[in-house]
C-alpha cells in the first residue's frame, strides 16, 4: 500500500509568554516532539533560542513529515534556556500545546493559548504556527 507523504515546514511565533527571569526576559526555545506511543514523546526539531524575548518570531523552521491519513500527535513546548546544555529539564517550562499535524496543515494559521498543563493557561501567551510545504521535498509524494 502506497503511503503519501510530504515534508512541511512549521513557522512558529509566540506572544505574550511568561516572564521567568529575574532582572532581565526569557530566552524562549520551542521544541517539537512526537507521540511514539505508550505516553512516550520524541523530540523531532527545535527552534533557536531568542534572547530577551516575550513576543518571538523564530527563524528556524521546524521540519516533519505529513503522512497523508495518518494521526500524528504532536507537542511543542516553549521554554526558557538560561544555560548551555542540551537536556530541557533544567530550563523553565513557558507553556505548550498538544495537537495534531493534520489540524496545522489544514490551517492556514494555526493559533492557541499556550498551557502550564492541561486546562491550566499560561498567563496570556499564545503560540501560531504557520505550515509551508518544505523547499527541500516535492509535494505528494507517494512510497
Amino acid at each position: 500500500m502506497a503511503q503519501c507523504v510530504t515534508r512541511v515546514e512549521l513557522s512558529v511565533a509566540c506572544e505574550r509568554l511568561l516572564d521567568r527571569d529575574v532582572g532581565s526576559r526569557s530566552d524562549p526555545l520551542c521544541v517539537l516532539l512526537q507521540d511514539v506511543g505508550g505516553g512516550r514523546w520524541a523530540e523531532l526539531d527545535r527552534t533557536e533560542r531568542v534572547k530577551n524575548c516575550q513576543n518571538p518570531e523564530f527563524s528556524k523552521k521546524l521540519v516533519i513529515d505529513y503522512y497523508f491519513e495518518k494521526v500524528q500527535k504532536l507537542k511543542f513546548g516553549v521554554y526558557d534556556i538560561d544555560n548551555t546544555s542540551f537536556d530541557l529539564n533544567d530550563d523553565d517550562y513557558l507553556g505548550g500545546i498538544e495537537c495534531t499535524l493534520g489540524q496545522i496543515v489544514s490551517s492556514s494559521v494555526f493559533t492557541r493559548p499556550l498551557e502550564l498543563k492541561k486546562g491550566k493557561p499560561a498567563g496570556k501567551g499564545t503560540i501560531t504556527l504557520l505550515p509551508l510545504p518544505s523547499s527541500s521535498s516535492q509535494m505528494f509524494k507517494c512510497k
